[in-house]
């Protein structure tokens, strides 16, 4: 069963890899990854097409097992312990276009064992959806669309949270209510993974941008101007 009470020992990392390598046949997605990242922050994965963010991410989360190498979340390499504790946003929505947005979380719900009649309202709120909507789904815009998997991914109220692009295809509006969302959860304790094309977003929000090229973390900062002027450098 999954563990609801896992903590990370205090001034122990919440999240730690260890020379994780994911490989697709011949192609390495992830070359021997290692890293650290405490917990109650955010932290925004950059990088190119194909530099190994969604890879790690999903390896994170426990929906991809690692070619070699080990992820420990909250003290633990046995990730059906914390999975109650983690939320994932994946790229696609891979919500119901027939249901509306509550007939969409009332399901999910239900399969998280969860107390839909409460949590439901509260966290289609949280996004700044109408729980009253009861248009399909099929019908939404994509920033709706967005905030919705946003919800659903909030559901279990986890201790971690993993999105993949959830600014994509998103009007500056959403995206910027999005932020102030993502700002404030990190402010309430959670642990927040971004892999995002779109740092500027999250400038002044992020407590550090984690750069990836090549399947291998290569630069980790706090300051998204040094970020740009570094890779501007290596760009010249």
């Amino acid at each position: 069963m999954p563990s609801a009470t896992l903590e990370p020992a205090p001034g122990h990392p919440i999240v730690s890899v260890a020379n994780l390598v994911k490989q697709f046949g011949r192609f390495a997605a992830l070359r021997g990854v290692t890293a650290e990242f405490a917990p109650d922050r955010l932290y925004a994965i950059l990088g190119d097409n194909g530099a190994g963010k969604t890879t790690l991410l999903r390896s994170l989360a426990g929906l991809s097992a690692p070619t070699r190498g080990t992820v420990s979340i909250m003290g633990t390499t046995n990730l059906r312990e914390v999975c109650a504790q983690l939320g994932y946003m994946a790229h696609p929505s891979l919500l119901y276009d027939e249901l509306s947005g509550m007939e969409n979380l009332r399901y999910f719900a239900r399969l998280y064992g969860i107390d839909s009649e409460q949590r439901c309202p509260e966290v289609i709120r949280a996004v700044n959806l109408d729980p009253a909507l009861e248009r399909s789904v099929g019908q939404y815009s994509q920033g709706m669309r967005q905030r919705l998997s946003l919800a659903r991914a909030l559901l279990n109220d986890p201790k971690i949270l993993m999105l993949d692009e959830p600014f994509s295809n998103v009007d500056a509006y959403s995206a910027r209510e999005m932020t102030h969302l993502l700002k404030s959860l990190r402010d309430q304790g959670k642990t927040i993974f971004v892999v995002t094309h779109q740092a500027a977003l999250l400038e002044g929000v992020a407590d550090e941008f984690v750069r990836m090229e090549a399947g291998q973390i290569v630069r980790r900062s706090r300051d998204l101007n040094l970020e740009r002027s570094l890779e501007a450098d290596l760009r010249g």
